[in-house]
């Protein structure tokens, strides 16, 4: 992904802000900040009830990307199936990493982050801060997926959990 390139999003475009997940763009607007004219992207954020305002030409250095490909959905799903890589580090550390892969806005890194932290019923109860970053890895995970294959979340998060069931039992 190169920094210099413009991006054309339009609107009515799903697109991934890196902190908040999938967004549509409502419009693209000029505004005037400080005696300064810019060009935002407006993205709403249905699902978070949030509208969010990026000038156009910061949206590659933040990080908002177009939607991810079928190839990269698959790509995703495969690495759910994966064995669980549960470093030994303290719990803090950890947890700061997962929080950083999830804002990474990266689809592999966040469903790495799913994997990791799956808990089947047979396992130990998750701690409440486990089980917060694994929703929110698991939401944006499911909300891309969704927003990939044509909007049904449902569907998506059956797909998602039987990915995550068939690793089990395998």
């Amino acid at each position: 992904m190169t920094k210099s390139k413009k991006l054309d999003f339009r609107p009515n475009e799903f697109v991934v802000y890196p902190a908040h997940g999938v967004g549509q763009i409502v419009s693209i607007e000029e505004q005037e900040v400080a005696g300064i004219s810019l060009e935002l992207f407006v993205i709403s954020f249905e699902k978070d009830k949030m509208t969010l305002r990026v000038p156009t030409h910061k949206a590659t250095e933040i990080g908002m990307r177009a939607l991810s490909t079928p190839d990269v959905i698959n790509h995703a799903m495969k690495t759910l199936k994966g064995k669980a890589k549960v470093k030994r580090a303290m719990w803090s550390r950890r947890a700061q990493e997962y929080e950083q892969k999830i804002n990474s806005g990266d689809l592999i890194a966040i469903a790495e982050v799913v994997r990791d932290l799956h808990r089947t019923d047979d396992q130990r109860e998750q701690s409440y801060s486990e089980r917060q970053l694994y929703e929110a890895a698991l939401e944006r995970l499911t909300r891309e997926v969704a927003a990939v294959s044509g909007g049904d979340e449902l569907a998506a998060a059956k797909q998602v959990g039987d990915v995550l069931e068939s690793r089990v039992a395998a």
